[in-house]
């Protein structure tokens, strides 16, 4: 039962991680935020009270309210504080070997019973739960970006993911304030990135072949499909890495050449060009 869901572990303080600590403990649970190092955890720390003074400032937040969210937040290098958590959420880098890894340590770290769920944009869910002792309490719960205005969380459930777990989580997501989706197909890039990343992949191959300017795309998706921003801004806020993980994930699980990366895409990665977090990605974001 959802109530008996008390404190959820959060695996990673990035643009994610922090997104999803910060909406758990506005909804008053305690939450431990993990990551290998202090810097990136206080960085996690800055971005919720800035997220939180924003809010403040729409009067949709008061201070107290800020003060208490906060307050329900542990920050932590230790993964061993993870180990009374009902529940535990990983948002790493978009890396299977990586996923793996850190499946494998909270399994042997968080407390028999708990679930662990992986925000993974595209990595098999199956594959993730096969590398722990309860591959039935593993399951896909995929937050969108920004997490605390974003209102969908899709879930994924894995080959051995229970019905008991699959149906705790949307509770939660639900508790959360989300709109659950259901993936009940544990296939690469499950609904959102099966469509969105293509099309990311397409407006790439657009520019790539000289047919249009950044610009024009994205003016021509905004108000062509009334889209509220254009493929290639979106590409860069998610990351261009991201996007390139997760082509590459289509590309490998599915075997269709319809999903190989566009060279452009590569080479930007290459380049170091990865989007905002970078400061230059299709746009330059350092003027």
């Amino acid at each position: 039962m959802v109530e008996n869901i008390k404190k959820i572990g959060v695996v990673g303080a990035g643009q994610m991680g922090n997104g999803i600590t910060q909406v758990a403990a506005a909804c008053g649970y305690d939450v431990v935020m993990f990551d290998i190092n202090n810097a990136a955890l206080d960085k996690g720390l800055t971005t919720i009270a800035g997220s939180c003074d924003r809010l403040i400032k729409k009067g949709t937040m008061t201070e107290d309210a800020k003060k208490a969210l906060l307050g329900k937040v542990k920050a932590t290098t230790a993964m061993a504080d993870l180990k009374d958590c009902d529940f535990v959420v990983e948002a790493a880098t978009e890396n299977i070997d990586l996923k793996l890894k850190i499946f494998k340590e909270l399994d042997q770290t968080v407390k028999a019973g708990s679930i662990l769920a992986s925000n993974t944009s595209s990595i098999s869910i199956t594959k993730i739960a096969a590398v722990t002792s309860r591959p039935d309490k593993v399951v896909g719960m995929h937050f969108m970006n920004p997490v605390p205005l974003m209102q969908l969380v899709e879930g994924i459930k894995g080959l051995q993911t229970s019905p008991e777990t699959f149906a705790l989580t949307k509770a939660l997501s639900e508790k959360l304030g989300k709109i659950f989706v259901e993936s009940v197909k544990d296939m690469p890039g499950f609904i959102v990135n099966r469509i969105l990343m293509p099309m990311i992949n397409e407006a790439v191959y657009t520019l790539h072949e000289g047919i249009a300017s950044v610009e024009s795309i994205d003016n021509a998706m905004k108000l062509g499909t009334n889209q509220p921003m254009g493929p290639l801004t979106l590409a860069d806020f998610i990351g261009l890495d991201t996007c390139l993980a997760i082509m590459n994930v289509l590309h490998d699980g599915l075997g269709d050449s319809k999903y190989r990366p566009c060279p452009l895409l590569v080479k930007y990665v290459e380049a170091g060009w990865m989007g905002r977090k970078s400061g230059r990605g299709f746009y330059n974001y350092a003027k």
